[in-house]
């Protein structure tokens, strides 16, 4: 039996999993804990065992102030609680997995060594804005774990079976072919997951599902799944492609930036040695967004205001409504637009043969408002919503444990439309567990 930790590294927050497992055998959580709030202080601490909350809420800013102290403090609190046997020292821990977003052509889980780490920090800068969190986490183990294995788990790794007609750029193949660029996609963690937990759902062998998942968080992407393996995704050659997230503007004319701001090629302020990032990229993924046109990044607020909004506009003039809830149904229907387009496309690139429609992601999973938006307009697709399964959740009474997948369709019709509880921490340690390489 070992103690697997999985790392996800985001830029304002850490997750933090424990798992125990045999090799070959499915991980079993124990423990988990999340630091949050490194990019919007006050950093808050939060700390599950099992499932006795330990510590909800917990301000530790005197203690973090980037991704590697919020590590540090997480493990402390493993270490330190004394009814938690299964972790006294660090040498009680066997595997660590990290979350990485951009593995380039890697197509499976690497065991780090200095090869595999000087690999990764040449990603960079395809991934200036994600991939510098986790290396930084990742030496950080391999100085304090000498002892265990380090390995690294890639969100584009799932995306490797996108066709070659998909993936290529018309642009010139010499010079895309010398500078890796291509559509590599991401979320893969969590597409994996979700088709393995959907097809079980379905009661249907792996490799004879085919979805279109949606994974809607501040990140947000689609995926076409075609036998088990993606068949194409909306984010491409970063993860600034395809839909629009709390901060990112998602796919726009190309030439926008340059319409934008006079200096978008300039490096920015916040470059720093080892994360080089030009006021393009700056524009695009930190100042666009839901958040660019409502002045939030809370998309329940923003939901919540569109439903409003509907509501109002059946009785009264659209006229009346005032700017802030005007901004927030725009900002409901852009996102719902471009939802809608890559649904589209994807049942057109499946040729029809779709078992299900999946909503994932935080947003995803809660946000019924935008499920019955988005499948009403699909609906000329053979999608269709059971309202009261789509308003309840995944809620179950007599205190029973939430389910993975829960259907919110209406009965009888096919395709599906479902919800996933995705868990890309769990996949990681799934795939540890799995591979033999890291026992």
């Amino acid at each position: 039996m070992a103690t697997i930790l999985a790392v996800n590294a985001g830029s304002s927050s850490v997750k933090l999993s424990v798992y125990m497992a045999e090799k070959g055998g499915s991980p079993s959580q124990v423990a988990e804990a999340q630091v949050s709030g490194l990019t919007a202080p006050p950093a808050v601490l939060k700390y599950t065992r099992g499932h006795v909350i330990v510590i909800s809420h917990r301000e530790v800013s005197d203690k973090v102030n980037d991704q590697r102290s919020a590590f540090a403090v997480m493990l402390d609190t493993l270490i330190d609680d004394a009814d938690f046997p299964l972790i006294r020292r660090r040498e009680d821990i066997s595997i660590i997995c990290h979350r990485i977003v951009h593995g380039g052509d890697f197509t499976k889980p690497q065991l780090i060594h200095d090869h595999t780490y000087d690999h990764l920090e040449a990603l960079n800068d395809l991934a200036p804005l994600h991939n510098a969190n986790s290396l930084g986490i990742i030496r950080q183990c391999c100085d304090w774990f000498p002892h265990a294995r380090n390995v690294a788990c890639f969100d584009s790794q799932f995306h490797a079976t996108i066709p070659q007609h998909i993936r290529t750029y018309p642009i010139d193949q010499t010079v895309a072919q010398s500078n890796r660029l291509r559509k590599y996609g991401f979320h893969g963690l969590s597409y994996s997951f979700i088709t393995r937990s959907v097809a079980r759902h379905l009661n249907k062998p792996l490799h004879e599902t085919s979805l279109i998942a949606l994974h809607l968080g501040s990140g947000a992407s689609a995926c076409a799944i075609r036998g088990g393996q993606s068949w194409d995704t909306s984010m491409g050659l970063t993860p600034l492609a395809g839909l629009p997230g709390a901060t990112r503007s998602g796919s726009v004319d190309p030439s926008l930036v340059f319409h934008y701001a006079s200096d978008v090629g300039r490096l920015s302020p916040a470059s720093t040695r080892d994360l080089h990032i030009s006021r393009a990229e700056e524009i695009l993924n930190k100042e666009a967004g839901w958040k660019a046109l409502t002045g939030t990044t809370d998309f329940g607020k923003i939901a919540a205001a569109a439903a409003k909004s509907r509501k109002r506009r059946s009785s009264e003039e659209e006229g009346d409504e005032d700017e802030d809830t005007r901004n927030k149904r725009l900002a409901f229907d852009l996102v719902v637009d471009r939802i809608c387009g890559f649904i589209g496309s994807y049942y057109v690139t499946l040729r029809g043969q779709v078992d299900a429609l999946v909503f994932a992601g935080g947003i995803g999973e809660r946000s019924d408002l935008l499920r019955a938006a988005v499948v009403d307009q699909v609906s000329c697709l053979g999608f269709r919503l059971n309202e009261e399964a789509n308003s309840a959740g995944g809620k179950r009474e007599n205190g029973e444990e939430e389910p993975v997948v829960w259907d919110v369709g209406k009965e009888g019709v096919t395709p599906r439309v479902l919800v996933c509880k995705t868990d890309e921490q769990f996949e990681m340690a799934r795939l540890c567990a799995e591979d033999e390489e890291f026992w």
